[in-house]
């Protein structure tokens, strides 16, 4: 059992280092780059685009991109351990304190999915409302 829960944990940090966003993309440092860039922008109906505005990203930022990662980690790990709990419910062999225990887990993953997506939205929610 301790070797299948290395393993999800194993698991966990390799799809966590995988969906964490890539900064290989970074901000076009040249005007007439940034201006084709916000040209295709407002072209697409993007948000309106400013060459000339400063490359800085704001707080609200920030934390959306780390709640976006938290949430992504919090899901996965989720996934992992209803899995694990489905694994623990086939091979409990009928015995009721396993299967108690399996069905635990499996309860418990979901309630962990369900308040990451709730922080998820509430947190969208207080950013999108303070100015």
């Amino acid at each position: 059992m301790k070797k299948l829960i290395i393993a999800a944990i194993v698991t966990l940090f390799s799809f966590a280092t995988l969906a964490t966003p890539s900064m290989a993309l970074a901000a076009p440092t040249n005007s007439a780059s940034k201006d084709a860039v916000c040209e295709g922008l407002n072209q697409v109906g993007g948000s309106s685009c400013d060459p000339n505005a400063p490359g800085q990203t704001g707080v609200d930022d920030i934390i959306k991109t780390g709640i976006s990662i938290l949430s992504i980690i919090v899901g996965v790990a989720a996934v992992i351990m209803i899995i694990v709990g489905g694994l623990r419910y086939v091979i409990s062999g009928g015995d009721a304190g396993s299967i108690s225990s399996a069905k635990n887990t499996i309860m418990y993953a979901i309630v962990g999915l369900v308040v990451a997506a709730l922080a998820q939205i509430i947190v969208q929610f207080v950013l999108n409302k303070v100015p």
